[in-house]
């Protein structure tokens, strides 16, 4: 890695997988909904499938498990079933959410630096909520989540918004993520991405840093992370 030459304007974080250990928690209720439908519990590729997925793909692939074709699901009972899951996830998530290794440090390391730091997730803005409990508001200046834009990750759209909500250019930034899903989004918008995998293996990419851990990463390492892109 490069010695880094500059610093990020700011940084755009996801949630679910890269700073809390929330991903088990949806495995949960994504379980529970199946059991709800009447369904078996969810395969293993059907599970890891809806990692980094927004609300939309998590019911429609339940649906499809289920042996249901999502697209001739009942508008009513499509959005019943979407709130039962938010409200069964939410129950989870007020229990608390464990952190990922050096996330936590990694907030307070950008507080302290004066870093703006904006959290763009596919969770919708309810659990989101919920999460702050956890993660602590005052680390973010702005929240993007997935059922506040239009078109949510792999979109870029989410990362586009957390940059414009800071006032920043996409390329300025560096993002964090777990997914492919995230990872694709963040790169489409521009972003310099940080990728820690969590669930699933992300592959490689043009404006993709790979690391195992967010242990030990702080400002300066991804001043480096954004430096490295742009030389490549």
């Amino acid at each position: 890695m490069p010695e880094p030459t500059t610093r990020p304007a700011a940084v755009l974080l996801d949630m679910d997988g890269t700073l809390i250990d929330s991903e088990k928690v949806w495995e949960v209720a994504l379980n529970d909904l199946m059991k709800h439908l009447g369904a078996p519990q969810l395969s293993l590729a059907a599970r890891l499938e809806s990692v980094g997925g927004s609300l939309d793909s998590s019911l429609r692939i339940c649906f499809r498990e289920a042996g249901r074709d999502p697209g001739t699901i009942p508008a009513d009972e499509y959005r019943e079933t979407g709130e039962w899951l938010y409200d069964r996830a939410g129950e989870l998530f007020s229990h608390g959410v464990p952190w990922r290794p050096g996330a936590r440090e990694l907030l307070g390391a950008l507080r302290e630096a004066g870093i703006p730091a904006a959290l763009v997730t596919n969770t919708i803005r309810v659990l989101v909520e919920r999460a702050l409990d956890t993660l602590g508001r005052e680390h973010f200046t702005a929240v993007v989540p997935g059922d506040e834009v239009r078109e949510p990750k792999p979109q870029p759209e989410p990362y586009r918004r957390g940059a414009e909500l800071l006032g920043v250019e996409p390329g300025d930034c560096v993002a964090v993520e777990d997914s492919p899903t995230g990872a694709l989004s963040a790169e489409r918008a521009g972003c310099a991405v940080l990728v820690v995998p969590c669930e699933l293996e992300v592959p490689a990419g043009p404006r993709r840093v790979l690391r195992e851990t967010l242990a030990g990463i702080g400002p300066a390492e991804l001043g480096a992370v954004l430096a490295e892109v742009r030389a490549r």
